[in-house]
């Protein structure tokens, strides 16, 4: 067992798994997922887990190159965790959900609670 961090073993082996300008997405649970984009479900009740805890465990774990979220996003909603995401239009952000690795839905109940985060490389 992992003394800290992120227990998840599905969400580690994704994370861990994740190449290069892979794309994995922290979502609010609205958000639509097409048919053979990997889930993972962690959402149990409304605004459970919520979206930022998530967020920040995740990104412990994955060398982030680009974050994208939607325009229509909340100003400041990332302030402290992201900086500097780039914003485009919530059907764009859709479709490169229909493109990523894995969605990790979180409970979150707060509109455009969506990150698409390419991954990068450490070096």
């Amino acid at each position: 067992m992992r003394p800290d961090g992120l227990w998840h073993p599905r969400l580690l082996q994704i994370l861990s798994a994740a190449g290069h300008t892979d794309l994995i997405v922290v979502a609010d649970p609205g958000l639509p997922v097409p048919p053979g984009v990997e889930t993972v479900d962690l959402v149990w009740r409304r605004g459970e887990p919520a979206f930022l805890p998530v967020l920040r465990e995740v990104l412990a774990e994955l060398v982030v190159e680009t974050a994208y979220i939607a325009e229509e996003s909340p100003d400041g909603f990332l302030d402290g965790v992201l900086t500097r995401p780039e914003r485009i239009p919530h059907t764009q952000l859709k479709g490169l959900a229909a493109q990523a690795r894995a969605v990790v839905r979180t409970g979150e109940a707060t509109p455009y609670s969506n990150v698409v985060l390419q991954a990068g490389v450490p070096f």
